[in-house]
């Protein structure tokens, strides 16, 4: 399950906002999420819930968005507000077949297909338990048909484009029997 909240709350407030759709999403679980409930972390720091290791979530926030995703397997979500993107990143994080689809794209649309790709990224290395930690560089994305094809296919994706291409926001799940 996951949850969107396209709400421009004070920088300070974002990350209790995305953990206030934690808590909505966790009450389908009968999970009073709060202050008390027992939180572990990875070796990387990827939060978990001690006391109920079977389900698994993820939240992320940007300005204007939050979202959150709980799934019964491994899961990563993000979200960002798409803007002029940094030029000196994709080089350091995208793979060299990733630059070229950013580098082939019309003007007016590299802006939202470089966080298409950044989403995906990041989704995929919280949903790994990794966070930055993993070369980012190491899992390669690419659109297919409408499609998001993964050079790891243990997990599937999904996005979301909001608000005419203003928002992006990805999610990534570990496959059962993948």
């Amino acid at each position: 399950m996951i949850k969107i909240s396209l709400k421009n709350v004070p920088h300070k407030e974002q990350h209790s906002h995305a953990h206030g759709l934690l808590k909505e999403l966790l009450k389908k679980y009968n999970i009073d999420y709060n202050s008390e409930t027992a939180i572990g972390k990875n070796r990387y720091g990827k939060p978990f819930l001690a006391d109920y290791p079977h389900i698994h979530f993820n939240v992320s926030h940007a300005r204007g968005i939050a979202a959150c995703i709980v799934e019964s397997r491994e899961c990563g979500i993000d979200c960002e507000q798409v803007r002029k993107y940094p030029v000196n990143v994709p080089k350091r994080v995208f793979a060299d077949s990733e630059l070229a689809i950013l580098e082939a794209a019309p003007v007016a649309e590299k802006d939202l297909l470089f966080f298409r790709l950044w989403t995906l990224k990041e989704a995929y290395v919280k949903a790994i338990g990794q966070g930055i930690s993993y070369p980012m560089n190491k899992v390669i994305f690419s659109f297919e048909n409408g499609e998001i094809v993964c050079s790891d296919k243990n997990y599937k994706f999904r996005q979301y484009i909001l608000k005419n291409g203003q928002f992006v926001v990805s999610t990534a799940i570990y496959k059962i029997n993948s």
